[in-house]
């Protein structure tokens, strides 16, 4: 997978070379091409932002810069174009599941007070929100859209099975996990997963997901 990125804050994205991520782009399992949107700006001091029409507080991000760049990165409209905004659609496992089957994807940030509505309506195919907040910039919402998506491409993750057993993989939180050493501080790992019965141990997990959910998020139980 190609993950195209247009920012005002390329830097940013220098974090992507940490962790697991870091070692797949170095070992060309995807790749991360990251442009600055000033670059593209045809103002003599390379602004990107004006007062928004009817007045308003904050700047907006003008539509020229924009326009341009995402022509520019992606001429042939082969990319799913997201705009990274609060008033998108709420990011779940389902959407990042549909969005690394992509062979591109361009991500497009605003920052300030958000972009003008005419680049939504002419170079946008899809606004995506990360929760009911607002950020300084979309990239943030970037970092970590490339993060879920990135988890699915092969090759990423050190087990195809990690994307599989986790919080909402199947619509549930994930159950509790432990690890050696059994006793720590005076509490215990629960008996059912020493024993080796591996039926067993799938329906404790399964149970304890259930409760889980029930307790902190009932609503995806609806």
């Amino acid at each position: 997978m190609k993950i195209k990125v247009l920012t005002l804050f390329p830097d940013i994205y220098d974090s992507l070379r940490c962790g697991v991520l870091g070692k797949a782009l170095d070992k060309g399992v995807f790749s991360i091409e990251v442009t600055n949107i000033r670059d593209y700006s045809t103002d003599k001091h390379k602004r990107c932002d004006d007062y928004p029409y009817g007045g308003g507080a904050g700047m907006l991000m003008t539509p020229q810069p924009l326009h341009d760049s995402i022509s520019a990165v992606d001429p042939e409209r082969k990319a799913c174009r997201i705009y990274l905004s609060p008033k998108g659609e709420r990011l779940s496992q389902v959407i990042v599941g549909k969005l690394a089957q992509y062979d591109e994807l361009l991500l497009i940030n605003g920052s300030y007070e958000g972009i003008d509505q005419r680049i939504i309506d002419l170079d946008v195919d899809r606004e995506i929100s990360i929760g009911d907040y607002v950020l300084s910039t979309g990239d943030y919402a970037s970092l970590i859209l490339i993060d879920t998506v990135a988890r699915y491409i092969p090759g990423v993750l050190g087990s195809s099975e990690s994307t599989v057993e986790e919080s909402f993989s199947d619509g549930l939180l994930e159950y509790p996990q432990y690890t050696r050493p059994a006793e720590f501080m005076g509490l215990t790992v629960p008996e059912v997963l020493l024993n080796g019965n591996h039926a067993e141990i799938e329906r404790w997990r399964r149970k304890q997901s259930l409760m889980l959910t029930k307790e902190r998020r009932p609503d995806l139980l609806e």
